[in-house]
């Protein structure tokens, strides 16, 4: 019997802010989180329809105290004040004309912290913008797959008011077996805006 590409155990825990879960439960959400399976991975935020999704997804990161970085063009760290905010967010500047490109580079991080045993959880919204898309960008499988990572499915569900995560997925490295499987867990989430939700494939 194949194993289950889904991760059930959680042993690295982190510790919130206890404001931060109160403010989205006083907003009427449920935060939905118990623990990683690894200190490396991709958090896959969907659907993305809304800048309100990046006001509650702040929430949650402190609510729950994830370590949530986020790919940036290099030209936007430059500049000394903003440069050390975006750092502070998470930011992290990539090289997209780098020989390695954004998906080598994020791949060489995710090996040296793995081999420091060190925090590092890239949150990545596939389609891209808030308008609806045919399909989404395949970056983060590829950094998954290549980095050997798990992918956190996190919803931003203004239908039932749940964020968060429970879900993790081992990829196979196969999109046909995949995408059919992060589809089947996106299927009753809806955004702010669920007409604008983009189509869970790829080009």
């Amino acid at each position: 019997m194949a194993a289950s590409p889904w991760l059930t155990e959680r042993p690295v825990q982190t510790r919130g802010f206890g404001v931060a879960r109160a403010l989205l439960k006083l907003a009427g959400w449920e935060v939905v989180w118990q623990g990683l399976p690894s200190h490396q991975g991709v958090f896959l935020g969907y659907p993305h329809t809304s800048n309100w999704d990046f006001v509650v997804g702040l929430l949650l990161k402190w609510a729950t105290g994830m370590q949530v970085n986020f790919w940036g063009k290099d030209s936007l760290f430059t500049a000394p004040v903003f440069g050390a905010w975006m750092r502070w967010l998470g930011g992290l500047p990539v090289d997209r004309s780098s020989a390695n490109g954004m998906v080598g580079s994020m791949v060489d991080r995710f090996n040296v912290a793995r081999t420091q045993d060190r925090l590092l959880w890239l949150a990545v919204t596939p389609e891209g913008t808030r308008s609806h898309v045919p399909y989404w960008k395949s970056g983060f499988y590829q950094v998954a797959v290549q980095a050997q990572v798990p992918v956190g499915l996190v919803v931003f569900d203004f239908g039932r008011k749940r964020v968060g995560v429970d879900h993790f997925l081992r990829l196979s490295g196969n999109p046909d077996v995949d995408l059919p499987l992060i589809a089947d867990y996106y299927a009753d989430v809806r955004g702010k805006r669920p007409a604008l939700a983009g189509t869970i494939r790829f080009k």
